[in-house]
């Protein structure tokens, strides 16, 4: 296998977030010695998450076995995972912005036809459904759990108890028309062919307020292993989690 030097579109903040808590991690186990520094095992989930490098080819490129590739980036999500903020914690962060914009995802996965839970009629590929809280500038605040992409984005947001969360704290949100129905504080467009000009108008306004939701869309899935999971659909939403720490200590 050739091997040839490559980059990643991150800043040295983000691999030194990452260094740091792996550094912290393997104090708190006792760890003696390892193939990698925290340093480098850093820069290989680094690689792995934002371009999507193969085991095989981090293996190659690292110098170490496929195994060892899958236990360093295990360890490196889930250390991240665990610092993911709670919807709590988001609420608490949202209470202070005008408003939040609720949006859900379907993040591509590989499956057969026979996996129908998984299967996204909208979308008519299979995947994992995840519901996505941003701030009114498009900044992504939180990112639910991953569900099976069959599920619907109201169903999903109430499932994750994001209705009941911004109801409680009484805080505007714009959603799209796939929550119509939602009720509490949540804003959705007027439905159907035939509107009334006033209706038209005012589904320009959320029209509007929504696309910077799609900005953080985008930002989620600049993140390429996010564009084709390949792993296990249970690791999924810890992978998610960890892209939003990452996210988080970058900006």
């Amino acid at each position: 296998m050739l091997v040839y030097p490559s980059s990643i579109d991150l800043s040295s903040r983000t691999l030194r977030c990452l260094t740091g808590r792996l550094a912290a991690r393997r104090g708190e186990i006792g760890t003696r010695w390892r193939r990698l520094t925290a340093n480098r095992q850093a820069l290989l989930a680094l690689a792995h998450l934002r371009c999507g490098d193969t085991y095989a080819q981090l293996a190659a490129g690292f110098g170490i076995g496929v195994a060892t590739v899958y236990r360093y980036i295990r360890e490196a999500v889930d250390v991240l995972a665990a610092l993911a903020p709670t919807l709590a914690e988001a609420m608490d962060i949202a209470r202070t912005k005008a408003f939040v914009i609720l949006d859900g995802t379907l993040l591509p996965i590989d499956r057969i036809a026979a996996d129908t839970p998984y299967y996204s009629g909208q979308h008519k590929r299979h995947g994992m459904n995840v519901q996505v809280l941003t701030d009114p500038f498009g900044r992504l605040l939180w990112a639910s759990p991953a569900l099976p992409g069959s599920t619907h984005d109201l169903t999903a947001a109430r499932t994750h108890g994001i209705v009941d969360a911004l109801t409680d704290t009484d805080l505007k949100c714009w959603a799209d028309k796939a929550y119509q129905g939602a009720g509490g504080s949540i804003r959705v467009p007027f439905r159907g062919r035939r509107l009334k000009r006033w209706q038209r108008r005012h589904n320009s306004t959320p029209a509007k307020i929504r696309c910077l939701g799609e900005q953080a869309m985008a930002t989620l899935k600049g993140w390429r292993l996010l564009r084709k999971l390949r792993c296990s659909t249970n690791r999924i939403t810890a992978i998610v989690q960890a892209v939003l720490v990452l996210h988080h200590a970058s900006a």
